[in-house]
């Protein structure tokens, strides 16, 4: 076999092993499946071909956030394109307001393009598919957890986003900065991880579509980060 047909099939393993770990994952939670569990759902005869191709557990949590990524950052760029080029909305539900050197003054403009990417991502997935509910496992483990934001907010596509949407809450204190940050994080993780729950199960969706989720998703954190901060007496 030639380097490059090694190569095509190193890749292609890897990549049944990345669908077989998001799957498992999603299904029984990270600490209860093994490596050799992901190998022979992957049908490797080499029970430390996920070792082999990946490394540590961490590493393959790593690759797996990276391969969701890749995905959602094509689709915020050209998000943030198109607010680049009209000052826009960032998708439906948004104002299209002028936007300054920072771009668009539309909370809602930044806000779509955090969570659109993701629910345009698991529309195309379409059923069955376990990638939301895989993440949402790894946000319960607090260092699996760090991985996932470090990850997500390392793309350049995130950090612009992310600049864009504080800009315009300059006031918000540092700490309730973190807290709805948080905040914001367990409301997109878990409520698409529940609609993928729902649609591999063949039960009813709050939402009718990807999109209608995402629109109630941008409602929900267009409200939530600009909210009124109560002072601690004292």
């Amino acid at each position: 076999m030639s380097g490059a047909g090694r190569g095509e099939r190193a890749q292609e393993t890897r990549e049944a092993i990345l669908d077989a770990a998001e799957r498992l994952f999603a299904e029984h939670g990270v600490g209860d499946v093994s490596n050799r569990q992901i190998a022979q759902a992957a049908g490797q005869a080499n029970n430390f071909a996920v070792g082999y191709h990946f490394g540590t557990k961490p590493d393959l949590v790593r690759a797996i956030v990276r391969r969701y990524t890749t995905e959602t950052e094509g689709r915020r760029l050209r998000m943030l394109a198109a607010i680049d080029s009209s000052g826009g909305s960032g998708g439906p539900g948004g104002s299209g307001a002028p936007g300054g050197p920072g771009g668009s003054d539309d909370l809602r403009a930044w806000i779509s393009c955090l969570v659109r990417p993701a629910t345009g991502h698991l529309d195309a997935l379409g059923v069955p598919c376990w990638r939301a509910r895989c993440l949402a496992q790894f946000d319960t483990v607090p260092g699996l957890r760090r991985i996932v934001i470090d990850e997500s907010v390392a793309t350049p596509s995130m950090r612009r986003t992310l600049e864009g949407m504080f800009r315009l809450l300059p006031e918000l204190p540092e700490e309730v900065h973190r807290e709805r940050s948080d905040m914001s994080r367990l409301l997109v993780v878990h409520t698409l991880a529940e609609r993928e729950r729902a649609l591999h199960e063949g039960g009813g969706t709050a939402r009718t579509s990807w999109e209608a989720t995402a629109t109630g998703l941008v409602d929900a954190l267009a409200g939530l980060w600009p909210a009124p901060v109560t002072r601690e007496a004292g």
